[in-house]
């Protein structure tokens, strides 16, 4: 089909309508077959598998779930949530670390904003590699800037990242050594603690010498946020002083 006219051109864009490729979202979201156990298919919000060297992003409501999916092994899928009502206020990873006392992140570690309060809390983890200190690669720096420009953000508004599924610890002699994934299809579930930006760039880790990254599965779907009751609240003295924190702006704000 020629595309030298703008006929040809509509006609050509035209025909690819209703084609399905391997990474892509899937819109509407409850269109997507395989909801999670126990997960209804009509609660479902967001549903797409993003290739290597991809982004995503995405506003998500209080109380959302969000499963990201390391299908095939070598996916690093660079995080960072923006609190989506005063965006201003972001994840800081640095305070998430130092506040809790922990460099590593697993189930029940909440992901810290700027202002001491909870954007997310990590509800399950089957992989346990991941990064909080280097940062994100080039080619996932250059993602979160195209995706942070599509909420009105700019390269000054982007904070360091967390990685996730590409393991980095601390050596004994304060160096760091690169893990690499624990293995294909591991997962990890947060669940949003207020309205949030999501921002995920899948690009390869930067310590990650091959440079290789693979496809990543996002899910998410409605659900409840933590209560003084969830263990998450209750993880650490340090955990539950920033939920009491996000309940007390949230209650001031008439939103709780």
């Amino acid at each position: 089909m020629s595309t030298a006219t703008t006929y040809g051109a509509r006609d050509h864009a035209r025909a690819q309508d209703g084609t399905i490729v391997e990474t892509m979202p899937t819109i509407p979201a409850t269109n997507w077959p395989e909801p999670p156990p126990g997960v209804k298919q009509e609660d479902l919000v967001w549903a797409e598998t993003v290739a290597g060297d991809g982004y995503t992003h995405k506003v998500l409501a209080r109380g959302t779930e969000l499963r990201l999916t390391d299908l095939d092994g070598d996916a690093c899928a660079h995080l960072l949530l923006f609190h989506a009502d005063q965006p201003w206020e972001r994840l800081n990873v640095a305070d998430t670390v130092k506040v809790q006392w922990n460099a590593y992140l697993g189930k029940s570690v909440a992901l810290l904003s700027d202002q001491a309060r909870v954007l997310a809390t990590i509800v399950s983890d089957d992989s346990g590699r991941h990064d909080t200190l280097c940062g994100p690669s080039p080619k996932a720096l250059a993602s979160f800037t195209v995706a942070a420009a599509k909420h009105g953000l700019t390269p000054r508004d982007l904070p360091p990242s967390l990685s996730l599924f590409q393991g980095v610890r601390v050596d004994d002699d304060g160096g760091l050594e690169f893990e690499g994934s624990a293995e294909a299809g591991r997962s990890v579930t947060l669940r949003v603690e207020l309205p949030v930006v999501v921002l995920i760039a899948n690009s390869a880790h930067p310590l990650d010498s091959r440079g290789q990254v693979s496809n990543l599965r996002v899910l998410a779907w409605k659900a409840k946020p933590s209560t003084p009751d969830s263990p998450e609240w209750n993880a650490t003295p340090e955990a539950r002083r920033a939920f009491e924190n996000t309940a007390d702006y949230l209650t001031a704000r008439g939103l709780a």
